[in-house]
């Protein structure tokens, strides 16, 4: 083994090339230094630069010494030298203030930040301004990481030619130049970072003055970047006796003049910073570049290279025209996806067919935690769980969806929506076995809670219960589970979100008080008939991390002024976000399943100095791998230079260091990206373009992987010929079908007859919308109810004023509907101008000898006999009949939506008017509608720029004809239905699909529908 050159330290650095499993090379180097010896190997301290590889680490010793017993050095990321340490090696480092619970310094710069936002006219509610809070800690974060003194810069960030609002922002961040470092003193705490900062100078300083005895080793391995404290304590590590430094990757053939002006954006930038800190030269570095015992290159030699060379910063691009360039890209494919879906899906598949081969090892890279889910997701169906090491967001586990979701129930006065999205969560009890709660959730949804939204509150659901029919088949809907009775539940209900309902919504109340009774409703609403409801909710890892953080909150939240209830759901979100907490999203509802050993899902930060046999490189577009550049909300780039803080394409550079790290870290590696994101274009991540163009220029390619060819065929049957469904055919027994239907039933069954045997036969009726809101059907009711009203009151006479008094009735009924005053007021004026043109179209009609007398509503019936089936009776309610001095009558119909075209009427297809001109003709209205029918008319009245349209359908002999035709028509198509082998077919006629498809679902139209019309049908 080479010594190095001398670089001015008395310890040693080495570097690891890419292509060698880092940590096996640092568990096989110290037992060789140890010679082996089992005891001798625990003397010492291996710092790391995380502690995922800290525990990369202890696994690579257990392989090294093949499961043989051995003692293991201290092995510690660096953020774990604590003060303990400190104190027992004699530094009295206890004298630094304690850091300051992180909840209970973002609650107190919330209150600061709305103290300050008065001074600038800018009040913000605590939900607003918690997460200005959090960016203020991220600012003080990275200036002390920095080490930047903010007090005595930031004053004087924006003098000079700088926009206005930028001395404004300077002025609102004496909050933490002035305030805030008043407050620590007053308290008797530090800044988390600060605090850690310190303890590192402090250790680094205590090796300096009193550096371990002769044959301890310190080893520092695996840093790829480091701020100043970190570099300090490497600084101090060189220069123990028996200190070494260890680096990952560093790229020995990146010539000088390159390697002196990186860019910060080059994956090597943080590198050759950190060796230039520490006064190293890569000249006088060790090269461990043999393979340790029973380990196997990560990857081909030539793969560094090939990546050096096509990342190469813009100035030194002429390297790309070398013709002794590497191009060797064994090992390397890409995998375009159409969507985040597919991406993701095909990624499993790849994952999956790794397990195939025994003892190999997979694992996905990726920041997207989206995209990780998704992933962790499909491979369930393979019956895979995946270790993802990386977390899940606070945010998104079950029990802050559900605290939420009570919030928002609350705030809105229990909505439909937002009340079912509640009492059916999977932690929902409400103090009764769980499937009986969601069986009661049921049955208030069925009878209360859908069509029209009811009134606000626990009394709205009551007086919406009176009013609601009962439900005679609730019992079975929701059978194995049996629902409460539903008074009883509704009072039960009450119980349990008392302590929030008890709270004005509208008015102010102290955060703390809002959080205790946010607290003490959850628990009420999870606790079941055998189960404490806090045992559920706090249970578990999530549970765990969620409960520590809510009595975080209670203890510290109440500084913050008084919020409305409202603000409770923003407040937890933001206070919230970035928290992260080891979960098992795709195990959740699978207690018992264990992960697999040989699949793994990593953050970047997971990833470093980690191997496998094959990894996926998932989510490498912009903005996501690469993330996007962003100065922060409170400095501009020249105010970042000018107070000192890194720039933002630092967070570049690291991570194409993680790419190329990640790209090296295993034999087979496949470059993952989607071409759409959130339904939007996106753009490949630019170390893959840089990559395709470098090798396109030489010839070469990235081969495609094959997982989009194995996700295409996995759902087609064997053989690949996919047929096409077919639409149902239901044949039901003659006993079952019907012989009774009404005139608006008859279109439906000769556009969609599958809709008569969904209602009529199945019993199956359609479950009003949830919020149901007043659409054109109550539109109509009030223009029928209106002109019924008018027409009964007046059917032979017109009084004087009838305009005005017509309109007069139009607006009872409108008011008697119980509108919302919004829709009330929309349809108001609709409503009178066709009050105006129906008072006028009248009083011209009588003023010519019109109508002797005006019926409305009136029903009939009409029965066809001598049918296959037995006879069928005909129902039907005619808007309105007029009968003539000479015995004829005309048919009158209202139509609010769409008027029918004349052709349809004349077809057959739209035959309600013509089948109520038959019945009148057959007698089946009661007297005194008798006799001929001359005339049908449809009245489009809907009040728009033109209030109405009239269509007048058929007079004289053509009339006479269509009613025979009709009548006919309607004998033919009852006794069609009376053939046992006639099936009710759903939108039998394409040219001709019914106007409201309520039971398309459940006739899966939309399956067998598009090889129809591939076919041409």
């Amino acid at each position: 083994m080479t010594q190095p050159a001398e670089t001015g330290v008395r310890g040693r650095a080495a570097v690891i090339p890419q292509h060698v499993p880092f940590v096996d090379q640092i568990a096989a180097r110290w037992l060789a230094q140890a010679g082996h010896d089992p005891q001798a190997c625990g003397n010492g301290l291996i710092l790391l630069p995380s502690r995922r590889a800290a525990r990369a680490l202890t696994e690579a010793f257990v392989r090294q010494v093949d499961g043989r017993p051995i003692l293991l050095p201290r092995i510690a990321p660096i953020a774990g030298l604590d003060e303990a340490a400190l104190a027992l090696s004699g530094r009295n480092a206890l004298d630094l203030p304690p850091a300051v619970d992180p909840v209970r310094r973002l609650a107190t710069l919330t209150l600061l930040v709305m103290q300050a936002g008065r001074a600038f006219g800018d009040v913000q509610g605590v939900d607003q301004a918690w997460p200005l809070a959090r960016a203020l800690a991220d600012l003080m974060d990275e200036a002390e990481w920095a080490e930047c003194d903010l007090c005595e810069r930031l004053p004087h960030a924006a003098e000079g030619d700088f926009a206005q609002h930028w001395h404004l922002t300077v002025q609102f961040l004496s909050i933490i130049t002035q305030v805030w470092p008043a407050w620590l003193a007053e308290q008797g705490v530090m800044n988390p970072v600060a605090r850690q900062t310190a303890l590192l100078h402090a250790q680094a300083a205590r090796w300096l003055e009193a550096p371990p005895p002769a044959g301890y080793p310190i080893w520092a391995a695996g840093f790829s970047d480091a701020v100043p404290s970190t570099i300090a304590m490497l600084r101090a590590v060189l220069s123990l006796p028996d200190g070494r430094l260890v680096l990952p990757g560093v790229d020995m053939e990146c010539a000088d003049s390159v390697w002196c002006n990186l860019p910060p954006d080059h994956p090597q930038a943080g590198t050759a910073h950190m060796l230039a800190e520490l006064g190293l030269e890569r000249a006088g570095m060790e090269q461990w570049g043999d393979l340790p015992r029973g380990c196997v290159a990560s990857s081909p030699i030539p793969r560094a290279s090939l990546l050096a060379r096509a990342l190469l910063p813009a100035h030194a691009l002429a390297g790309w025209r070398d013709p002794e360039a590497p191009v060797m890209a064994d090992g390397l494919s890409v995998l375009r996806s159409t969507d985040q879906q597919e991406e993701a899906a095909a990624i499993a598949m790849v994952l999956r067919q790794v397990l195939e081969q025994p003892g190999r090892r997979a694992a996905l890279v990726t920041p997207d935690r989206a995209l990780a889910g998704r992933v962790a997701t499909e491979l369930v169906r393979w019956g895979v769980i995946a270790d993802d090491s990386a977390g899940e967001s606070l945010l998104t586990i079950p029990q802050t969806a559900f605290l939420r979701l009570i919030i928002q129930a609350v705030d809105g006065g229990l909505s439909p929506v937002a009340l079912l999205s509640v009492i059916k969560h999977p932690l929902a009890a409400c103090g009764l076995a769980p499937g009986n709660c969601r069986a009661s959730a049921r049955q208030l949804e069925r009878l209360v809670l859908r069509g029209p939204a009811p009134p606000p509150g626990i009394a709205g659901l009551r007086s919406a219960l009176a009013r609601a029919a009962q439900d005679p088949h609730g019992a079975l809907a929701d059978a194995p589970d049996a629902p409460e009775e539903i008074t009883a539940f509704i009072n039960r209900l009450e119980t349990a979100l008392g302590p929030l309902l008890a709270l004005p919504r509208a008015s102010l109340v102290p955060v703390s008080t809002l959080l205790a009774a946010l607290i003490e409703t959850a628990q009420a609403l999870a606790a079941t008939d055998t189960t404490d409801g806090a045992e559920r909710l706090w249970a578990g890892e999530e549970g765990n991390a969620l409960g520590q953080h809510m009595s975080a909150m209670l203890a510290w939240c109440d500084v913050l002024p008084d919020a409305r209830l409202g603000a409770l759901d923003g407040l937890l979100a933001s206070s919230l976000a970035g928290m992260t907490v080891q979960g098992r999203r795709a195990v959740r509802g699978r207690e018992g399943t264990a992960v697999h050993p040989r699949v793994f899902i990593w953050g970047l930060l997971e990833a470093r100095l980690q191997t496998a046999d094959t990894i996926v490189l998932g989510g490498l577009v912009e903005t996501v791998w690469p993330p996007a550049t962003d100065p922060g909300p409170w400095m501009s780039r020249p105010m970042r230079t000018r107070v000192g803080l890194p720039s933002p394409e630092w967070a570049i550079g690291q991570a194409a260091h993680d790419f190329v790290a990640c790209a090296c870290a295993a034999p087979r590696v496949v470059l993952s990206m989607a071409a759409r994101r959130q339904g939007a274009p996106t753009v490949p991540a630019r170390w893959l373009v840089r990559l395709n163009a470098y090798l396109a220029g030489h010839g070469h390619v990235l081969p495609p992987h094959p997982a989009l060819r194995w996700l295409d065929s996995l759902d087609r049957p064997p053989g690949g010929l996919v047929q096409p469904a077919s639409p149902p055919q239901p044949r039901p027994a003659l006993a079952l079908r019907p012989r009774s239907l009404s005139v608006t039933e008859i279109e439906t069954w000769m556009r969609d007859p599958y809709a008569i045997y969904a209602r009529r036969i199945l019993r199956l009726n359609r479950l009003p919308d949830l919020e149901e809101l007043a659409d054109a059907a109550d539109y109509g009711q009030i223009v029928h109810t209106a002109l019924d009203r008018w027409f009964r009151a007046h059917p032979t006479d017109w009084p004087a004023g009838g305009e005005a008094q017509m309109q007069a009735v139009f607006a009872d009924v409108l008011r008697e509907a119980e509108l919302r005053p919004a829709l009330a007021a929309w349809w108001a004026p609709r409503l009178e101008r066709i009050a105006t043109w129906c008072a006028q179209t009248e009083q011209a009609r009588r003023a010519t000898g019109g109508a002797r007398a005006v019926l409305t509503e009136l029903s009939g019936r009409m029965q066809l006999e001598d049918l296959p089936g037995g006879p069928f009776t005909l129902r039907g309610r005619a808007d309105r009949i007029d009968r003539h001095g000479d015995g004829t009558l005309s048919l009158f119909d209202y139509k609010t939506g769409t008027l029918p075209t004349r052709r349809s009427v004349l077809e057959g297809w739209q035959s309600q008017l013509v089948l109520e001109a038959a019945m009148i003709e057959s007698g089946g209205f009661p007297p005194p509608v008798a006799g001929t029918v001359a005339e049908l008319v449809y009245w489009r009245l809907t009040g728009g720029h033109v209030p109405a349209l009239v269509l007048d359908v058929a007079r004289g002999a053509e009339l006479t004809e269509l009613i025979a035709s009709c009548r006919a028509g309607l004998r033919d198509l009852v006794a069609g239905y009376d053939d046992p082998d006639q099936p009710y077919l759903s939108h039998p006629y394409p040219g001709e699909e019914p106007r409201f498809a309520d039971y398309a679902h459940l006739a899966r139209v939309a399956e067998w529908s598009a090889a129809r019309e591939e076919n041409g049908g």
